[in-house]
């Protein structure tokens, strides 16, 4: 008897409602193995692997890469064990009824990882025959299918950072490390250029390099899971001279028209959502930067940590949910869920829009630990390496522009989360003193934006007195 299973669009979350197939890595008819990579799956700002938990064959592609979203349980293949007809596939996607099952396949961990469009050709030796597996003896965590990948090719993971959940090295990293360091090349003027189709690039981004003779093929590409931009191809155009005194001319200046992608759509959607929806409030104040600017210097010398001004914004309000647990809450429909810990979320700007990635129970942290954790979210934020696992939950918002000199400004709070609070840059102003001398001292402007249906004025007004004693104070965090 046929043996007919159903790949369906699996779901992430309690919020995930639909997802998009980004990419196929296999196709109608190939076998695959438990383990095997099947496909790529967007989410609203990530994309997860998903591997198959089971051997088997693929029957049938019902929805091909690059579509619209496709809802929770929507049928996407019919995997089988290549026995079955044409007629028995086409009866059983007739009958299939939308399930959110996750089906014959699991989640990868970590989701998010860029996974390039070729795979590295396996190694040759000196004779031209394939390289003998090597035994690689590590305590580093990584992937079975990585650590099988790198015995075979003989790849040094030593030198490798592992992009996965708590430097786990994962199967793309050490592909990627196998792949030969490639530099770009520019090429003159060409008549009839030769499109290498095996480029992952965009159409702009051909013609472009088309009109002036540039090879794709070295060209790394900046875009979603490595694919090459008009910016990529442009950069490479930078620096050719230009005669200062040459005549002006006029050139078209029509716009170049760019459509939302999935993230700035669904970034746009929250965001109007949460402005529309939620009533805010705002509370400001200013708080007195110079206690911990000078603890900072001597916690890093003494800690050997690197933890920045934003970390002990961070450490402060995560101290300060602790002692206000009713500040420290989400909003689901009309239920309040209060947390025993806080999870801060740190607002960062990367490649792929605003994220949010989470510092896990950050009361509970030295500012060591925090700045560790800061930074490893925001190195992987801006190599586009952020899982679902960086960005669900979170109880309270962090966003900071005071590095972009920005004295102060109102945030949007980012649902389910009922208070998010915004740092301006930290400036030199004039204060009077106990005896009438004018001095100067550092302050940083705050405001901390209130959705007014779970915290009332005066628990978020209790909250910053809190913030603004133990910021100021700094030597009570590490009471």
């Amino acid at each position: 008897m046929t043996d007919l299973r159903a790949f369906c669009m699996p779901k992430w979350g309690i919020e995930m409602t639909e997802g998009t197939l980004a990419e196929w890595m296999v196709g109608e008819g190939d076998a695959f193995k438990k383990g095997d990579l099947l496909c790529l799956i967007e989410t609203d700002k990530i994309t997860n692997e998903v591997e198959a938990e089971k051997d088997g064959v693929v029957e049938r592609i019902v929805v091909k890469a690059g579509g619209d979203a496709e809802a929770v349980g929507s049928l996407l293949a019919v995997f089988g064990d290549g026995s079955a007809d044409a007629e028995a596939i086409d009866s059983f996607v007739a009958g299939f009824k939308p399930t959110s099952a996750l089906g014959s396949v699991r989640k990868k961990k970590p989701a998010a990882q860029k996974v390039a469009d070729d795979q590295p050709v396996p190694p040759k030796d000196a004779s031209g025959g394939e390289k003998k597996p090597v035994r690689i003896d590590t305590n580093r965590p990584i992937s079975p299918e990585a650590l099988k990948f790198a015995e075979a090719e003989g790849v040094d993971i030593s030198g490798i950072e592992g992009s996965g959940r708590e430097g786990r090295i994962t199967l793309q990293d050490v592909q990627q490390a196998a792949r030969p360091a490639r530099a770009p090349q520019l090429r003159g003027p060409v008549d009839h250029p030769e499109e290498n189709l095996e480029v992952f690039a965009s159409p702009l981004a051909r013609r472009i390099a088309s009109q002036n003779g540039v090879d794709l093929g070295p060209v790394v590409g900046t875009g979603p899971r490595g694919r090459i931009r008009k910016a990529d191809v442009l950069k490479l155009l930078e620096g050719q001279s230009t005669a200062s005194d040459a005549p002006f001319v006029p050139v078209d200046n029509r716009p170049e028209i760019e459509a939302f992608d999935r993230v700035r759509k669904v970034v746009a959607k929250r965001l109007t959502a949460a402005k529309q929806d939620i009533p805010h409030f705002y509370l400001r104040t200013s708080v007195c930067a110079d206690p911990v600017i000078a603890l900072r210097r001597h916690a890093n010398l003494v800690l050997g940590s690197k933890a920045s001004l934003n970390d002990f914004v961070v450490m402060a309000a995560a101290r300060a949910l602790r002692r206000h647990p009713e500040v420290n809450v989400q909003l689901h429909g009309e239920e309040i869920h209060r947390f025993p810990h806080a999870d801060v979320s740190v607002a960062v700007a990367s490649p792929n829009g605003l994220m949010t990635p989470i510092v896990r129970q950050a009361d509970r942290l030295g500012i060591g630990q925090i700045a560790k954790a800061t930074r490893a979210l925001i190195d992987k934020a801006e190599a586009g390496r952020l899982g679902y696992d960086d960005l669900d939950g979170g109880t309270f918002t962090v966003s900071n522009l005071g590095m972009f000199g920005i004295e102060n400004f109102d945030a949007i709070i980012n649902p389910p989360q009922a208070a998010i609070l915004a740092v301006g840059a930290a400036s030199r102003v004039p204060v009077e003193g106990e005896d009438g001398a004018i001095g100067f001292e550092t302050r940083i402007s705050l405001t901390l934006s209130v959705d007014h249906r779970a915290i009332d004025g005066a628990a978020g007004a209790k909250f910053l007195a809190t913030f603004k004693t133990l910021f100021e104070n700094p030597e009570e965090l590490f009471a």
